[in-house]
C-alpha cells in the first residue's frame, strides 16, 4: 500500500512538472510572436490603378518608415520583369526617418497587369511590393 501511494505521489509530481515546462515553451513562443520586429514599415505594400491613360508617366510612390535603430540601407530593388523600373533611396535611412520607393510601369503595354517589386535591406526581412492596373488602349488620331 505504502509502495503504491508513492507511485501515486511520484507519478503526479513528474506530471506537475512536464506541464511546468510545457507552459514555460507556450509563454516564451507567446512572447517571441508578440515582439514586433523592427524594420521598415511601408504605408501599403499594393497601389491599385484602373484606367492608366496609354504611354503616361505616373509613379507608383510607396512611402515607409525606418522603425529600426541603425540606418536603414536600401540593398536591392528587384522587378518582377523589364517592363518595371524601382528608383531606392541612395543615401541611408536615418531611424524614424521616412523615405520612398518610386516604382514606374511601362504603360505603353495595355491592359491590365500585375507586377511585384522586392525590398531587401540591413533592417528587415525582404518585402514584396506590388503594382496593379489597366493601361487604356491608344487613341487612334
Amino acid at each position: 500500500m505504502k509502495f503504491a501511494l508513492f507511485v501515486f505521489a511520484l507519478a503526479l509530481s513528474v506530471n506537475a512538472g512536464a506541464q511546468e515546462a510545457t507552459k514555460k515553451k507556450e509563454t516564451a513562443k507567446k512572447e517571441t510572436t508578440v515582439k514586433k520586429k523592427k524594420g521598415l514599415t511601408f504605408t501599403t505594400l499594393e497601389i491599385n490603378r484602373e484606367n492608366i491613360p496609354y504611354g503616361s508617366e505616373d509613379l507608383f510612390i510607396f512611402e515607409f518608415k525606418n522603425d529600426a535603430k541603425t540606418p536603414a540601407i536600401i540593398q536591392g530593388v528587384q522587378t518582377s520583369c523589364g517592363c518595371t523600373a524601382a528608383d531606392k533611396p541612395a543615401e541611408p535611412v536615418k531611424p524614424g526617418k521616412k523615405s520612398k520607393i518610386s516604382v514606374k510601369y511601362d504603360t505603353k503595354r495595355e491592359g491590365n497587369f500585375t507586377k511585384t517589386v522586392t525590398i531587401t535591406s540591413n533592417v528587415s526581412e525582404p518585402i514584396i511590393l506590388t503594382i496593379k492596373g489597366n493601361v487604356l488602349p491608344k487613341k487612334e488620331n
